[in-house]
């Protein structure tokens, strides 16, 4: 048996800002050539664990230490950062954070430089693995000038550039497409083949991970392992959502139709596991697609245009309408205009032409505080969005704004955080939140003002499936109490599946379709088209020759 690579034993850590550990007595190994993924829900101490991993604590997070933390026998906190970064590779979660260089290029050849490689060979490489994260032709571009999910590859891609042994990645998905989602967690595969690499990933995405051949899945709850097995036994033993887990869609799927899972094998693997005997029982549970009756028109896009720059234009006479009350969805490949069609609804961004109406009315000439007292925006990254230090003065802030009077305020900010579960955080520093308790701030801070239409970038990014779905139930009741518009920009195939009631599919600025979920989802050419994926839910009706998978789609909507 080869030594440990990782070995922590008996590991607790606090915070100086806290009064109690975040992590409490945690032992694990990890051994050299396995992936393993860590689960848990926010807040269960994941991003912690990678700090002590890579470093960061306590070089740049201080607190107190006990136990024993090795990576390759040596003592993690008797190395520098530098030392430790010869040794592991780390992708952040928050991609901005990462960036080092000017460019693209550079940001990616940046490990290279600092090892002094030839410049032929360093232009060599970073072309080559530009080129396989899909990043070509944006070389010369600011990581700042990046979409979400361009920003998440670039960071990849100058940390898969180096020859490290270890790789640690903490939620590499978070703002990638399904399709990409899935090519990066093919090519991690294939990497950690083709040069023995020990990865950890940190992801609530489970079900694309555990599709790239996961060798352990340890899963964190409270600051604490709860479990540390083989992809199918912790599926198996109902671990995901004992611990506010999403389980992949087909087993989700495997259960609502009555089939047991506890001896099921090959249970986390959609390509080995057999359902044959059944058949009957999965095709039965399917229901028809039923579109959702659309209200009186509310927010309409009339021919609107717009580039970013001359003989560049991405939408070209755009029209769409969204109507009072419902939950729509938008969907696209990473850069096809779905978050600066958020901008031009919000004012952020103007048409070169067009309008954009609501109800009938031009809002173009509307200041953006203007719109946003109709159209609330949660943007996808969090840290663009924080303008104060606290937690309740975020919250509480545009309320101040518009001079609410301070009960109303401390009721509606209290009750706004209960909703997302940061009531108990209210005095903290926003600088002591995770990437997912910053989210759920954001969009708290927007729906305290209690807008007609809500849009929202990639909500789920980050969340644990607890959190979603307190969220979910929440947009729910404002969308059927209120009849607030739901507006959702994502990549999550589970919120799709579950809680979008129509979908646009936008690729390269033009509109291919307007449609349901369920249908979308099984039209293999327009899912190919978008970046997405059919679902696991489809690929396993396909197999069992169910006709009309769709409406094994709608039969998973909660």
């Amino acid at each position: 048996m080869p030594e440990p690579i990782i070995d922590f034993q008996h590991v607790t850590f606090k915070y100086n800002a806290q009064a109690e550990p975040t992590l409490h007595d945690v032992s694990f190994q990890i051994y050299p050539g396995e992936k393993v993924l860590i689960a848990g829900a926010s807040g269960s101490g994941k991003t912690t664990l990678l700090r002590l991993l890579n470093g960061l604590i306590p070089q740049a997070y201080q607190g107190d230490v006990t136990g024993q933390l090795l990576l390759n026998g040596k003592n993690i906190l008797d190395q520098s950062l530098f030392e430790l970064s010869l040794q592991a590779g780390t992708v952040l979660q928050d991609a901005d954070a990462q960036f080092v260089g000017m460019t693209v290029a550079e940001d990616i050849a940046f490990a290279l430089e600092n090892d002094t490689q030839p410049v032929n060979s360093i232009k060599q490489k970073v072309a080559k693995w530009a080129q396989r994260f899909g990043l070509g032709e944006r070389l010369n571009l600011a990581p700042q000038d990046l979409s979400g999910g361009q920003k998440q590859r670039t960071a990849m891609a100058g940390v898969l550039i180096d020859d490290g042994k270890l790789l640690l990645f903490d939620e590499p998905l978070a703002s990638l497409d399904p399709a990409a989602g899935h090519a990066a967690m093919k090519m991690i595969a294939e990497l950690q083949a083709e040069r023995d690499l020990t990865v950890v990933i940190i992801e609530h995405r489970i079900e694309e991970v555990l599709g790239a051949d996961i060798d352990r899945v340890i899963v964190m709850s409270d600051g604490k392992i709860v479990a540390n097995g083989t992809p199918d036994e912790i599926v198996q033993a109902g671990v995901l959502l004992d611990n506010g887990l999403d389980e992949p869609l087909y087993v989700q799927l495997l259960r609502q139709a009555g089939v047991a899972i506890t001896n099921l094998p090959h249970v986390s693997d959609l390509n080995q596991i057999d359902v044959t005997p059944y058949r009957d029982q999965i095709a039965a549970i399917g229901q028809s697609v039923i579109p959702a009756k659309l209200a009186d028109p509310q927010l309409i896009i009339q021919n609107v245009s717009f580039g970013y720059s001359a003989g560049q234009q991405l939408f070209n006479a755009l029209s769409t309408t969204i109507h009072t009350g419902e939950i729509l969805g938008i969907v696209g490949k990473n850069g096809s205009g779905k978050t600066t069609l958020s901008h031009l609804l919000t004012g952020f961004l103007q048409p070169s032409s067009g309008d954009v109406l609501l109800h009938g009315e031009s809002v173009l000439r509307q200041s953006i505080k203007e719109r946003a007292d109709h159209i609330g925006y949660v943007l996808q990254n969090p840290n663009h969005m924080i303008t104060k230090s606290t937690v309740y003065d975020e919250v509480a802030s545009g309320l101040i704004l518009r001079q609410v009077d301070t009960d109303t305020i401390e009721k509606r900010v209290r009750d706004m955080l209960k909703l997302v579960d940061l009531d108990g955080m209210r005095h903290w520093p926003i600088s002591a939140l995770s990437f997912g308790q910053k989210k759920r701030l954001t969009i708290a801070a927007v729906l305290v003002l209690q807008p007609e239409i809500l849009i929202l970038d990639e909500p789920t990014a980050g969340q644990d499936a607890t959190h979603t779905v307190q969220l979910l139930t929440f947009l729910q009741k404002i969308n059927t109490q209120q009849q607030t518009t739901i507006i959702i920009i994502t990549h999550d195939m589970h919120l799709l599946a579950n809680f979008v009631q129509r979908v646009l599919v936008i690729v390269d600025g033009q509109l291919l379709a307007d449609t349901t979920p369920a249908e979308l989802l099984a039209d293999e050419e327009l899912v190919t088209a978008a970046s997405l994926r059919t679902t696991s839910v489809y690929r396993l009706a396909k197999r069992l020759a169910i006709k009309q998978p769709e409406k094994l789609n709608a039969a998973i909507r909660k």
